[in-house]
């Protein structure tokens, strides 16, 4: 594939073992290992997300995701009883919001209840299993999520527990399923690579030099969906709220100008800060394929993503951006050398850094 668009869905497939998939987190945030990949000269080396600084050079530019997760998974009842799946995804207007739903019939006026009390109000069907919900509390949403939620784990960390336990959410991903920074409610979903970051790796960052510093981008529901379309660029993205301040666009200029590189913590940084630079204000529904021309990013941490993503495919961009000539070709390879070495892989997994 020669350019940006004309990519087959095929071509983001692999086969991964399931047994790699990381159903809970490492002891400790830093105790990942890390895969750091030079695409310029198609070298890789195993590493422990420890050493992050030991890759990164004085000068360069950190920029962490400050989205907070959501409790956004629900497990309501309709009032005659039957059991109600769902997923917060967004604020919609006052007092309503859309949510994905699951359960067998669902039409506009059915209540959801939570231990008894009424708390949602179905009030429009919405396309691909969501809904226009009602706030019935007199709760905001963040706080209604609060009491009803739970941590929205993605579909793929199936754990053996019963519809009860299923309801209940565990301290474990309430602490570890959020970066330590987080700090603007609206995510469904982490921004994952940042999940190995302790408050020490970053002292050591900023002691070395490396500059820090946060932008916002509300992970959606699209971060769950596979490519359904025979061509990749015809999958529709959902877009995402995102802003980058005038204090990090300054920041970025003076990294670029100094000659250090801008290094993205996650898929997410890297899609907000492309979107920046070309214009994007508010929401971005950017997809980043091979052959992309990125204006910004000249680096990225990130997990190992799931077969037919757009986040393999962005992967497979940065890396060509950074000197292969087939990038996406030499992220199989790294991946194999990934599944070879039985790193953990997606939410809860190991890092790779491609710089």
């Amino acid at each position: 594939m020669d350019a940006q668009w004309g990519m087959k869905l095929e071509e983001l497939d692999f086969e991964l073992p399931e047994a790699l998939i990381a159903l809970h987190p490492e002891q400790r945030r830093i105790d990942a290992r890390m895969l750091v990949a030079q695409p310029g000269n198609a070298t890789f080396v195993h590493e422990k997300f420890s050493r992050l600084g030991s890759f990164l050079r004085s000068g360069d530019l950190l920029v962490l995701n400050d989205t907070r997760v959501l409790p956004a998974r629900l497990h309501l009842q309709k009032t005659t009883g039957g059991l109600v799946e769902g997923l917060f995804l967004q604020e919609h207007a006052p007092g309503f919001a859309l949510c994905m739903l699951s359960a067998g019939r669902l039409r506009p006026g059915v209540e959801l209840v939570f231990e008894g009390t009424p708390v949602l109000r179905l009030a429009e069907k919405r396309e691909r299993g969501s809904w226009l919900v009602e706030n019935l509390s007199v709760e905001t949403w963040p706080d209604l999520l609060g009491q009803i939620g739970a941590t929205p784990l993605p579909p793929y960390i199936r754990r053996l527990r019963s519809l009860v336990e299923q309801a209940m959410d565990s301290e474990e991903d309430r602490e570890r399923y959020q970066t330590v920074w987080a700090a603007s409610d609206g995510s469904v979903a982490a921004p994952t690579a940042s999940l190995h970051f302790d408050t020490t790796v970053l002292q050591e960052l900023e002691q070395k030099g490396v500059e820090i510093a946060h932008l916002t981008l509300h992970v959606g529901q699209g971060t769950f969906l596979p490519v359904e379309t025979d061509r990749v660029e015809d999958h529709p993205m959902h877009a995402e709220v995102f802003e980058v301040s005038e204090a990090l666009g300054a920041k970025i200029k003076a990294t670029q100008e100094r000659g250090g590189r801008v290094i993205a913590a996650g898929t997410t940084v890297c899609r907000a800060l492309e979107a920046w630079a070309l214009g994007h204000e508010g929401s971005t529904d950017l997809m980043i394929l091979p052959g992309f021309p990125f204006q910004v990013v000249g680096g990225l941490l990130t997990n190992f993503h799931t077969p037919q993503s757009t986040l393999l495919a962005l992967v497979g961009a940065m890396a060509q951006h950074l000197g292969h000539q087939d990038g996406l070709a030499f992220v199989k390879q790294v991946y194999a050398e990934a599944i070879a070495q039985e790193y953990r892989f997606f939410s809860y997994g190991d890092a790779s850094l491609w710089v």
